[in-house]
Protein backbone atom coordinates (compact mmCIF):
# COMPACT_ATOMS: atom_id res chain seq x y z
CA UNK A 1 0.00 0.00 0.00
CA UNK A 2 1.03 3.67 -0.65
CA UNK A 3 -0.03 5.73 1.98
CA UNK A 4 0.33 9.45 0.45
CA UNK A 5 1.17 12.53 2.46
CA UNK A 6 -0.01 16.28 1.03
CA UNK A 7 3.03 17.53 0.39
CA UNK A 8 2.46 20.76 1.77
CA UNK A 9 1.98 18.49 5.37
CA UNK A 10 5.34 16.74 4.72
CA UNK A 11 7.24 20.02 4.30
CA UNK A 12 6.11 21.44 7.21
CA UNK A 13 6.90 18.22 9.32
CA UNK A 14 10.48 19.55 9.86
CA UNK A 15 11.86 16.02 8.43
CA UNK A 16 15.05 15.99 10.72
CA UNK A 17 13.98 18.41 13.71
CA UNK A 18 16.88 18.18 16.33
CA UNK A 19 16.84 19.80 19.51
CA UNK A 20 20.08 20.14 21.23
CA UNK A 21 18.00 19.59 24.74
CA UNK A 22 16.67 16.49 23.39
CA UNK A 23 19.90 14.80 23.04
CA UNK A 24 21.46 13.16 25.93
CA UNK A 25 25.35 11.87 25.66
CA UNK A 26 27.47 10.70 28.37
CA UNK A 27 30.20 12.83 26.98
CA UNK A 28 29.39 16.39 27.42
CA UNK A 29 31.90 17.84 25.67
CA UNK A 30 31.08 15.76 22.52
CA UNK A 31 29.07 17.29 19.71
CA UNK A 32 25.72 16.82 20.14
CA UNK A 33 24.07 18.27 16.65
CA UNK A 34 26.06 18.93 13.81
CA UNK A 35 26.30 22.25 12.40
CA UNK A 36 24.64 21.87 9.28
CA UNK A 37 21.56 19.92 11.28
CA UNK A 38 21.62 23.25 13.46
CA UNK A 39 21.75 25.34 10.52
CA UNK A 40 19.29 23.77 8.66
CA UNK A 41 16.81 23.70 11.56
CA UNK A 42 17.13 27.29 12.19
CA UNK A 43 15.75 27.86 8.74
CA UNK A 44 13.10 25.86 8.77
CA UNK A 45 12.48 27.61 12.07
CA UNK A 46 12.57 30.86 10.36
CA UNK A 47 10.22 30.16 7.69
CA UNK A 48 7.85 28.68 10.40
CA UNK A 49 8.03 32.02 12.17
CA UNK A 50 7.26 34.38 9.44
CA UNK A 51 4.00 34.19 9.24
CA UNK A 52 0.75 32.20 11.93
CA UNK A 53 0.56 28.73 11.66
CA UNK A 54 -2.42 28.95 9.84
CA UNK A 55 -1.39 30.92 6.98
CA UNK A 56 0.22 28.51 4.50
CA UNK A 57 2.00 31.27 2.22
CA UNK A 58 5.43 31.79 3.18
CA UNK A 59 6.53 27.66 4.28
CA UNK A 60 9.98 26.15 3.92
CA UNK A 61 10.49 25.90 0.11
CA UNK A 62 11.67 22.87 -1.34
CA UNK A 63 15.45 24.26 -1.75
CA UNK A 64 15.63 24.53 2.21
CA UNK A 65 14.16 21.17 2.95
CA UNK A 66 16.73 18.43 3.20
CA UNK A 67 16.17 15.22 1.15
CA UNK A 68 12.99 12.99 2.00
CA UNK A 69 14.00 10.50 5.05
CA UNK A 70 12.37 7.30 5.31
CA UNK A 71 9.19 7.95 7.71
CA UNK A 72 7.13 4.70 9.01
CA UNK A 73 4.25 4.73 11.23
CA UNK A 74 3.99 0.84 12.51
CA UNK A 75 1.65 -1.70 15.28
CA UNK A 76 3.27 -3.82 17.14
CA UNK A 77 3.28 -7.04 15.69
CA UNK A 78 1.23 -5.47 12.84
CA UNK A 79 2.65 -3.53 9.68
CA UNK A 80 5.17 -1.36 9.30
CA UNK A 81 4.56 1.07 6.83
CA UNK A 82 6.98 3.62 4.71
CA UNK A 83 4.90 6.83 4.36
CA UNK A 84 5.63 8.03 0.55
CA UNK A 85 4.54 12.07 -0.34
CA UNK A 86 3.03 12.49 -3.29
CA UNK A 87 4.39 14.71 -6.40
CA UNK A 88 0.61 15.29 -7.93
CA UNK A 89 -0.18 17.89 -4.92
CA UNK A 90 -3.34 15.88 -3.78
CA UNK A 91 -2.34 13.38 -1.54
CA UNK A 92 -5.36 13.20 0.83
CA UNK A 93 -6.64 9.21 1.46
CA UNK A 94 -10.65 8.89 1.25
CA UNK A 95 -12.19 7.45 4.13
CA UNK A 96 -11.96 4.05 2.87
CA UNK A 97 -8.02 4.03 2.72
CA UNK A 98 -7.89 5.10 5.75
CA UNK A 99 -10.15 2.56 7.61
CA UNK A 100 -8.26 -0.06 5.73
CA UNK A 101 -4.92 1.59 6.25
CA UNK A 102 -6.00 1.32 10.47
CA UNK A 103 -6.89 -2.48 9.67
CA UNK A 104 -3.95 -3.05 8.14
CA UNK A 105 -2.02 -1.77 10.29
CA UNK A 106 -3.13 -2.89 13.44
CA UNK A 107 -3.79 -6.67 12.23
CA UNK A 108 -0.49 -8.63 13.15
CA UNK A 109 0.30 -12.34 14.31
CA UNK A 110 -1.48 -11.65 17.50
CA UNK A 111 -4.25 -12.98 15.26
CA UNK A 112 -2.41 -16.18 15.91
CA UNK A 113 -2.88 -16.49 19.72
CA UNK A 114 -6.87 -15.07 20.08
CA UNK A 115 -8.40 -18.60 19.81
CA UNK A 116 -5.77 -19.75 22.52
CA UNK A 117 -6.71 -16.56 24.68
CA UNK A 118 -10.10 -17.45 24.14
CA UNK A 119 -9.55 -21.04 25.72
CA UNK A 120 -7.52 -19.04 28.87
CA UNK A 121 -11.06 -17.11 29.50
CA UNK A 122 -13.70 -19.32 28.29
CA UNK A 123 -15.88 -19.10 25.05
CA UNK A 124 -18.30 -17.05 26.28
CA UNK A 125 -16.36 -14.70 28.64
CA UNK A 126 -13.19 -14.43 25.79
CA UNK A 127 -15.97 -12.87 23.37
CA UNK A 128 -17.29 -10.59 26.16
CA UNK A 129 -13.62 -9.52 26.98
CA UNK A 130 -13.00 -9.34 23.06
CA UNK A 131 -16.16 -6.74 22.71
CA UNK A 132 -15.29 -4.97 26.13
CA UNK A 133 -11.56 -4.43 24.93
CA UNK A 134 -11.85 -3.45 21.53
CA UNK A 135 -14.57 -0.76 22.76
CA UNK A 136 -12.31 0.24 25.95
CA UNK A 137 -8.79 0.87 23.83
CA UNK A 138 -11.14 2.18 21.06
CA UNK A 139 -11.54 5.00 23.53
CA UNK A 140 -8.13 5.45 24.98
CA UNK A 141 -7.35 6.04 21.12
CA UNK A 142 -10.15 8.65 20.33
CA UNK A 143 -8.48 10.46 23.47
CA UNK A 144 -5.20 9.89 21.81
CA UNK A 145 -6.48 11.64 19.22
CA UNK A 146 -8.16 14.80 20.78
CA UNK A 147 -4.85 15.17 22.60
CA UNK A 148 -3.58 17.97 20.78
CA UNK A 149 -6.36 19.64 20.58
CA UNK A 150 -6.75 19.93 24.54
CA UNK A 151 -3.56 22.45 23.99
CA UNK A 152 -4.47 26.10 24.25
CA UNK A 153 -2.04 28.67 22.20
CA UNK A 154 0.24 26.30 20.85
CA UNK A 155 0.66 24.79 17.06
CA UNK A 156 0.18 21.00 17.73
CA UNK A 157 -0.40 20.22 13.96
CA UNK A 158 2.57 18.55 13.16
CA UNK A 159 2.90 16.77 16.69
CA UNK A 160 2.79 13.12 17.69
CA UNK A 161 1.53 11.80 21.07
CA UNK A 162 5.35 11.53 22.56
CA UNK A 163 5.33 15.42 21.84
CA UNK A 164 2.00 15.72 24.28
CA UNK A 165 3.47 13.12 26.59
CA UNK A 166 6.73 15.75 26.69
CA UNK A 167 4.13 18.80 27.24
CA UNK A 168 2.08 17.55 29.95
CA UNK A 169 4.83 15.67 31.65
CA UNK A 170 8.51 17.35 30.70
CA UNK A 171 11.41 14.82 30.39
CA UNK A 172 10.07 12.09 32.22
CA UNK A 173 7.26 12.19 29.55
CA UNK A 174 9.87 12.10 26.88
CA UNK A 175 11.85 9.46 28.15
CA UNK A 176 8.93 7.30 29.44
CA UNK A 177 7.55 7.20 26.01
CA UNK A 178 10.57 6.38 24.56
CA UNK A 179 11.09 3.20 26.91
CA UNK A 180 7.56 1.58 26.68
CA UNK A 181 7.83 2.01 22.73
CA UNK A 182 11.01 0.54 23.26
CA UNK A 183 9.54 -2.21 24.93
CA UNK A 184 6.47 -2.54 22.30
CA UNK A 185 9.19 -2.29 19.36
CA UNK A 186 11.48 -5.46 21.20
CA UNK A 187 8.69 -7.27 22.25
CA UNK A 188 7.32 -7.24 18.73
CA UNK A 189 10.66 -8.29 16.98
CA UNK A 190 11.01 -11.35 19.90
CA UNK A 191 7.65 -12.49 18.93
CA UNK A 192 8.85 -12.37 15.56
CA UNK A 193 11.97 -14.46 15.94
CA UNK A 194 9.81 -17.11 17.64
CA UNK A 195 7.49 -17.23 15.39
CA UNK A 196 9.74 -17.41 12.26
CA UNK A 197 11.81 -19.97 13.85
CA UNK A 198 8.75 -22.14 13.98
CA UNK A 199 7.67 -21.36 10.42
CA UNK A 200 10.82 -22.10 9.13
CA UNK A 201 10.99 -25.09 11.17
CA UNK A 202 7.76 -26.43 9.80
CA UNK A 203 8.44 -25.24 6.08
CA UNK A 204 11.78 -26.63 6.24
CA UNK A 205 10.47 -30.36 7.49
CA UNK A 206 7.20 -30.22 4.86
CA UNK A 207 10.05 -29.61 1.90
CA UNK A 208 12.54 -32.57 3.24
CA UNK A 209 9.37 -35.03 3.69
CA UNK A 210 7.96 -34.18 0.47
CA UNK A 211 11.35 -34.53 -1.66
CA UNK A 212 12.42 -37.52 0.34
CA UNK A 213 9.23 -39.75 -0.29
CA UNK A 214 9.41 -39.96 3.67
CA UNK A 215 5.78 -40.27 5.33
CA UNK A 216 6.37 -38.70 8.87
CA UNK A 217 3.21 -39.05 12.11
CA UNK A 218 4.29 -37.02 14.77
CA UNK A 219 4.40 -38.82 18.48
CA UNK A 220 1.33 -36.68 19.68
CA UNK A 221 -2.68 -37.37 19.74
CA UNK A 222 -4.70 -36.23 17.37
CA UNK A 223 -7.22 -37.21 15.23
CA UNK A 224 -7.15 -39.29 12.67
CA UNK A 225 -8.55 -39.02 8.61
CA UNK A 226 -7.43 -36.27 5.71
CA UNK A 227 -7.98 -33.21 8.33
CA UNK A 228 -5.74 -34.21 10.80
CA UNK A 229 -5.54 -31.79 14.50
CA UNK A 230 -2.93 -32.69 16.84
CA UNK A 231 -2.19 -31.95 19.96
CA UNK A 232 1.60 -31.04 20.71
CA UNK A 233 1.04 -30.08 24.56
CA UNK A 234 0.04 -33.56 25.53
CA UNK A 235 2.91 -35.13 24.43
CA UNK A 236 5.12 -33.84 27.70
CA UNK A 237 7.26 -36.80 27.52
CA UNK A 238 7.81 -36.46 23.57
CA UNK A 239 8.48 -32.94 22.57
CA UNK A 240 6.74 -32.88 19.17
CA UNK A 241 8.97 -30.37 16.81
CA UNK A 242 11.39 -33.34 15.50
CA UNK A 243 10.28 -36.78 17.39
CA UNK A 244 8.41 -38.69 14.71
CA UNK A 245 8.03 -42.26 13.27
CA UNK A 246 9.17 -43.05 9.51
CA UNK A 247 6.48 -45.59 7.90
CA UNK A 248 8.29 -45.55 4.20
CA UNK A 249 11.22 -46.49 3.02
CA UNK A 250 14.62 -43.85 2.91
CA UNK A 251 17.68 -43.29 4.34
CA UNK A 252 17.35 -43.62 7.43
CA UNK A 253 20.70 -42.46 8.55
CA UNK A 254 20.09 -39.32 6.65
CA UNK A 255 16.91 -38.76 8.09
CA UNK A 256 18.10 -39.08 11.30
CA UNK A 257 21.03 -36.48 10.58
CA UNK A 258 18.82 -34.27 9.23
CA UNK A 259 16.30 -34.05 12.54
CA UNK A 260 19.57 -33.66 14.23
CA UNK A 261 20.44 -30.31 12.29
CA UNK A 262 17.22 -29.02 12.06
CA UNK A 263 15.59 -28.95 15.41
CA UNK A 264 12.94 -25.82 16.28
CA UNK A 265 14.41 -24.79 19.17
CA UNK A 266 18.26 -26.03 19.08
CA UNK A 267 19.52 -24.62 15.58
CA UNK A 268 16.96 -23.29 13.38
CA UNK A 269 16.87 -19.86 15.75
CA UNK A 270 20.46 -19.46 14.81
CA UNK A 271 20.15 -20.25 11.09
CA UNK A 272 18.43 -17.02 11.41
CA UNK A 273 20.71 -14.87 11.85
CA UNK A 274 22.67 -15.69 8.95
CA UNK A 275 19.82 -14.21 7.27
CA UNK A 276 18.36 -11.27 9.33
CA UNK A 277 21.55 -10.11 10.97
CA UNK A 278 22.93 -8.45 7.71
CA UNK A 279 19.48 -6.30 7.20
CA UNK A 280 19.53 -4.91 10.60
CA UNK A 281 22.34 -3.48 9.19
CA UNK A 282 21.44 -1.47 6.46
CA UNK A 283 21.21 2.28 6.84
CA UNK A 284 17.69 2.26 4.70
CA UNK A 285 15.21 -0.73 5.09
CA UNK A 286 13.08 1.29 2.43
CA UNK A 287 13.09 -2.09 -0.34
CA UNK A 288 11.37 -4.39 2.54
CA UNK A 289 8.80 -1.87 2.99
CA UNK A 290 7.63 -2.70 -0.78
CA UNK A 291 6.53 -5.86 0.67
CA UNK A 292 3.61 -4.51 3.02
CA UNK A 293 0.73 -6.15 0.88
CA UNK A 294 1.94 -9.95 2.06
CA UNK A 295 0.75 -8.58 5.48
CA UNK A 296 -2.82 -8.32 3.79
CA UNK A 297 -2.73 -11.60 1.83
CA UNK A 298 -1.37 -13.46 4.74
CA UNK A 299 -4.25 -12.51 7.19
CA UNK A 300 -7.00 -12.79 3.98
CA UNK A 301 -5.22 -16.22 3.20
CA UNK A 302 -5.55 -17.13 7.72
CA UNK A 303 -9.60 -16.13 7.03
CA UNK A 304 -9.82 -18.42 4.38
CA UNK A 305 -7.95 -21.15 5.89
CA UNK A 306 -9.97 -21.14 9.51
CA UNK A 307 -13.42 -20.86 7.31
CA UNK A 308 -12.68 -24.35 5.34
CA UNK A 309 -10.99 -26.25 8.43
CA UNK A 310 -14.00 -25.40 10.02
CA UNK A 311 -16.53 -26.69 7.38
CA UNK A 312 -14.66 -30.12 7.49
CA UNK A 313 -14.82 -30.32 11.02
CA UNK A 314 -17.81 -29.02 12.21
CA UNK A 315 -18.80 -27.56 15.32
CA UNK A 316 -18.15 -28.88 18.62
CA UNK A 317 -19.14 -26.77 21.58
CA UNK A 318 -20.84 -27.65 25.13
CA UNK A 319 -21.31 -25.14 27.30
CA UNK A 320 -20.76 -25.30 31.42
CA UNK A 321 -20.45 -22.24 32.90
CA UNK A 322 -18.18 -23.15 36.35
CA UNK A 323 -16.99 -26.77 35.46
CA UNK A 324 -14.39 -28.25 33.98
CA UNK A 325 -14.66 -32.08 31.97
CA UNK A 326 -12.31 -33.84 29.77
CA UNK A 327 -12.96 -32.18 26.82
CA UNK A 328 -14.72 -28.55 27.28
CA UNK A 329 -13.25 -25.86 29.68
CA UNK A 330 -15.89 -23.52 31.42
CA UNK A 331 -17.16 -20.49 30.21
CA UNK A 332 -15.50 -18.47 32.77
CA UNK A 333 -12.42 -19.20 34.05
CA UNK A 334 -9.77 -17.10 36.57
CA UNK A 335 -7.19 -17.28 33.73
CA UNK A 336 -9.14 -14.38 31.63
CA UNK A 337 -6.51 -11.79 32.30
CA UNK A 338 -4.43 -13.59 30.21
CA UNK A 339 -6.55 -12.52 26.65
CA UNK A 340 -6.76 -9.01 27.98
CA UNK A 341 -2.84 -8.71 28.12
CA UNK A 342 -2.79 -10.58 24.29
CA UNK A 343 -5.81 -7.96 23.14
CA UNK A 344 -3.87 -4.92 24.80
CA UNK A 345 -1.38 -5.49 21.80
CA UNK A 346 -4.21 -6.89 19.41
CA UNK A 347 -5.74 -3.48 19.59
CA UNK A 348 -2.57 -1.18 20.27
CA UNK A 349 -2.01 1.28 17.47
CA UNK A 350 -2.11 4.29 19.90
CA UNK A 351 1.41 5.41 18.74
CA UNK A 352 0.80 5.94 15.34
CA UNK A 353 -2.83 6.99 14.77
CA UNK A 354 -2.28 10.63 14.79
CA UNK A 355 0.18 9.82 11.84
CA UNK A 356 -2.38 7.41 9.76
CA UNK A 357 -5.12 9.97 10.54
CA UNK A 358 -4.27 13.08 9.66
CA UNK A 359 -3.72 12.00 5.78
CA UNK A 360 -7.74 11.47 5.86
CA UNK A 361 -9.34 13.75 2.89
CA UNK A 362 -12.04 14.54 5.62
CA UNK A 363 -10.64 15.33 9.11
CA UNK A 364 -14.11 15.64 10.70
CA UNK A 365 -15.05 11.93 9.51
CA UNK A 366 -11.58 10.83 11.71
CA UNK A 367 -13.58 9.17 14.97
CA UNK A 368 -16.32 7.65 12.54
CA UNK A 369 -13.19 6.13 10.43
CA UNK A 370 -11.52 5.00 13.27
CA UNK A 371 -14.29 3.62 14.99
CA UNK A 372 -15.21 1.60 11.71
CA UNK A 373 -11.62 0.30 11.62
CA UNK A 374 -11.78 -1.00 15.25
CA UNK A 375 -14.93 -2.67 14.49
CA UNK A 376 -13.14 -4.85 11.39
CA UNK A 377 -10.32 -5.55 13.74
CA UNK A 378 -12.62 -6.93 16.36
CA UNK A 379 -14.44 -8.59 13.98
CA UNK A 380 -11.39 -10.39 12.34
CA UNK A 381 -10.28 -11.45 15.76
CA UNK A 382 -14.05 -12.62 16.70
CA UNK A 383 -14.38 -14.54 13.75
CA UNK A 384 -10.81 -15.91 13.66
CA UNK A 385 -10.75 -17.06 17.54
CA UNK A 386 -14.46 -18.20 17.54
CA UNK A 387 -14.30 -20.79 14.49
CA UNK A 388 -10.87 -22.09 15.42
CA UNK A 389 -12.46 -22.69 18.93
CA UNK A 390 -15.64 -23.92 18.29
CA UNK A 391 -14.28 -26.51 15.30
CA UNK A 392 -11.67 -27.76 17.39
CA UNK A 393 -12.30 -31.21 17.80
CA UNK A 394 -13.29 -31.93 21.60
CA UNK A 395 -13.86 -34.89 21.59
CA UNK A 396 -11.30 -36.58 20.82
CA UNK A 397 -9.21 -34.24 21.64
CA UNK A 398 -9.64 -31.89 24.53
CA UNK A 399 -10.13 -28.22 24.02
CA UNK A 400 -6.80 -27.24 26.36
CA UNK A 401 -5.01 -28.36 22.97
CA UNK A 402 -5.27 -25.11 21.09
CA UNK A 403 -1.97 -24.28 20.93
CA UNK A 404 -1.14 -20.23 21.78
CA UNK A 405 -0.06 -20.37 17.81
CA UNK A 406 -3.28 -22.23 16.41
CA UNK A 407 -1.06 -23.41 13.30
CA UNK A 408 0.84 -25.78 15.29
CA UNK A 409 -2.70 -27.81 16.05
CA UNK A 410 -1.75 -28.56 12.09
CA UNK A 411 0.75 -31.29 11.45
CA UNK A 412 3.63 -29.75 9.54
CA UNK A 413 2.21 -31.95 6.56
CA UNK A 414 -0.66 -30.40 6.14
CA UNK A 415 -0.75 -28.24 3.17
CA UNK A 416 -3.02 -25.35 3.85
CA UNK A 417 -1.13 -24.54 6.80
CA UNK A 418 1.97 -25.28 4.80
CA UNK A 419 1.00 -22.00 2.97
CA UNK A 420 0.14 -19.81 5.38
CA UNK A 421 3.40 -20.31 7.47
CA UNK A 422 5.19 -19.90 3.92
CA UNK A 423 2.95 -16.52 3.80
CA UNK A 424 3.72 -15.44 7.48
CA UNK A 425 7.80 -16.46 7.27
CA UNK A 426 8.31 -14.14 4.10
CA UNK A 427 5.73 -11.30 5.92
CA UNK A 428 7.91 -11.31 9.03
CA UNK A 429 11.12 -11.00 6.94
CA UNK A 430 10.39 -8.28 5.20
CA UNK A 431 8.90 -6.14 8.54
CA UNK A 432 11.29 -7.52 10.63
CA UNK A 433 14.01 -4.93 9.37
CA UNK A 434 11.44 -2.37 9.58
CA UNK A 435 11.18 -2.82 13.44
CA UNK A 436 14.48 -3.00 13.81
CA UNK A 437 15.40 0.28 12.23
CA UNK A 438 12.53 1.75 13.98
CA UNK A 439 13.96 0.32 17.54
CA UNK A 440 17.54 1.79 15.58
CA UNK A 441 16.11 5.63 14.96
CA UNK A 442 14.56 6.01 18.04
CA UNK A 443 17.15 4.51 20.76
CA UNK A 444 20.35 5.64 18.52
CA UNK A 445 18.99 9.30 17.96
CA UNK A 446 18.26 9.86 21.42
CA UNK A 447 21.28 8.94 22.79
CA UNK A 448 23.71 10.23 19.66
CA UNK A 449 21.20 12.20 17.95
CA UNK A 450 22.29 10.54 14.57
CA UNK A 451 20.13 6.81 13.55
CA UNK A 452 23.44 5.46 11.99
CA UNK A 453 26.58 7.01 14.30
CA UNK A 454 28.35 4.38 12.99
CA UNK A 455 28.46 0.41 11.99
CA UNK A 456 29.62 -0.55 15.65
CA UNK A 457 26.65 1.37 17.49
CA UNK A 458 24.40 -0.43 15.00
CA UNK A 459 25.71 -3.64 15.44
CA UNK A 460 25.70 -3.76 18.96
CA UNK A 461 21.90 -2.95 19.37
CA UNK A 462 21.55 -5.67 16.57
CA UNK A 463 23.17 -8.54 18.10
CA UNK A 464 21.12 -7.67 21.82
CA UNK A 465 17.76 -7.39 19.69
CA UNK A 466 18.79 -10.76 17.77
CA UNK A 467 20.21 -12.44 21.06
CA UNK A 468 16.78 -11.70 22.59
CA UNK A 469 15.13 -13.30 20.24
CA UNK A 470 17.31 -15.97 19.73
CA UNK A 471 17.22 -16.46 23.59
CA UNK A 472 13.40 -16.29 23.98
CA UNK A 473 13.05 -19.31 20.85
CA UNK A 474 15.22 -21.46 22.11
CA UNK A 475 14.17 -21.28 26.43
CA UNK A 476 10.62 -20.00 26.09
CA UNK A 477 9.09 -20.19 22.89
CA UNK A 478 5.72 -18.99 23.77
CA UNK A 479 4.04 -16.47 21.99
CA UNK A 480 1.00 -15.93 23.91
CA UNK A 481 3.14 -15.16 27.09
CA UNK A 482 5.40 -13.11 24.89
CA UNK A 483 2.62 -11.19 23.59
CA UNK A 484 0.72 -10.66 26.81
CA UNK A 485 3.77 -9.18 28.78
CA UNK A 486 4.75 -6.61 26.25
CA UNK A 487 1.20 -6.02 26.05
CA UNK A 488 0.52 -5.09 29.40
CA UNK A 489 3.34 -3.25 29.73
CA UNK A 490 3.88 -0.78 27.03
CA UNK A 491 -0.34 -0.92 27.01
CA UNK A 492 -0.07 0.16 30.41
CA UNK A 493 1.14 3.61 29.14
CA UNK A 494 0.17 4.34 25.93
CA UNK A 495 -2.97 3.32 26.54
CA UNK A 496 -4.45 3.59 29.81
CA UNK A 497 -2.25 5.96 31.68
CA UNK A 498 -1.43 8.34 29.08
CA UNK A 499 -3.94 9.22 27.42
CA UNK A 500 -6.48 9.24 30.62
CA UNK A 501 -3.81 11.28 32.28
CA UNK A 502 -3.71 13.70 29.91
CA UNK A 503 -7.46 14.01 29.70
CA UNK A 504 -7.74 14.64 33.10
CA UNK A 505 -5.42 17.69 33.18
CA UNK A 506 -6.57 19.27 30.19
CA UNK A 507 -10.14 19.39 31.80
CA UNK A 508 -8.49 20.48 35.15
CA UNK A 509 -6.76 23.29 33.53
CA UNK A 510 -9.19 24.38 31.48
CA UNK A 511 -11.70 24.42 34.62
CA UNK A 512 -13.71 21.69 33.35
CA UNK A 513 -12.60 18.75 35.38
CA UNK A 514 -16.36 16.84 37.15
CA UNK A 515 -15.85 14.35 39.57
CA UNK A 516 -17.68 11.31 37.30
CA UNK A 517 -14.63 12.51 34.57
CA UNK A 518 -12.46 11.87 37.49
CA UNK A 519 -13.49 8.22 38.36
CA UNK A 520 -13.86 7.10 35.24
CA UNK A 521 -10.45 7.59 34.02
CA UNK A 522 -8.88 6.89 37.40
CA UNK A 523 -10.70 3.13 36.88
CA UNK A 524 -9.52 3.31 33.09
CA UNK A 525 -5.93 3.59 34.72
CA UNK A 526 -6.52 1.16 37.54
CA UNK A 527 -8.01 -1.19 34.84
CA UNK A 528 -4.47 -1.13 32.98
CA UNK A 529 -2.54 -1.46 36.00
CA UNK A 530 -4.61 -4.40 37.12
CA UNK A 531 -3.82 -5.73 33.54
CA UNK A 532 -0.42 -6.25 33.91
CA UNK A 533 0.12 -7.10 37.49
CA UNK A 534 -2.08 -9.71 36.63
CA UNK A 535 -0.18 -10.76 34.26
CA UNK A 536 2.85 -11.70 36.57
CA UNK A 537 0.04 -13.53 39.08
CA UNK A 538 -1.74 -16.31 36.55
Amino acid sequence: MNIQFNPEDYKCKRPFHVEPTNIVSVNDDMQRVTDEASAMNKRIHYYSRLTSPADRALIAPDHVLPAPDEIYVYSPLGTAFKVDSCTDGYGKNSSLVTIFMIWNTMMGTSILSIPWGIKQAGFTSGIILILLMGILTLYCCYRVVKSRQMIPLTDTSNWEFPDVCKYYFGSFGQWSSLLFSMVSLVGAMVVYWVLMSNFLFNTGKFIYNFGHDINVTDIVPGTNGSNKVICPSAASGHPPQNRSVMFSSGNRTGFELFEEWWDKSQTVPFYLIAVLLPLLNLKSPSFFAKFNVLGTVSVVYLVFMVTVKAARLGIHLEFNWFTENEFFVPEFRILFPQLTGVLTLAFFIHNCVITLLQNNRNQENNVRDLSIAYFLVGLTYLYVGVIIFASFPSPPLSKECIEQNFLDNFPSDDIMSFVARIFLLFQMMTVYPLLGYLARVQLLRQFFGNAYPSLFHVLILNLAIVGAGVAMARFYPNIGGIIRYSGATCGLAFVFVYPSLIYMISLHRAGQLTWPALIIHIFIILLGLANLIAQFLL
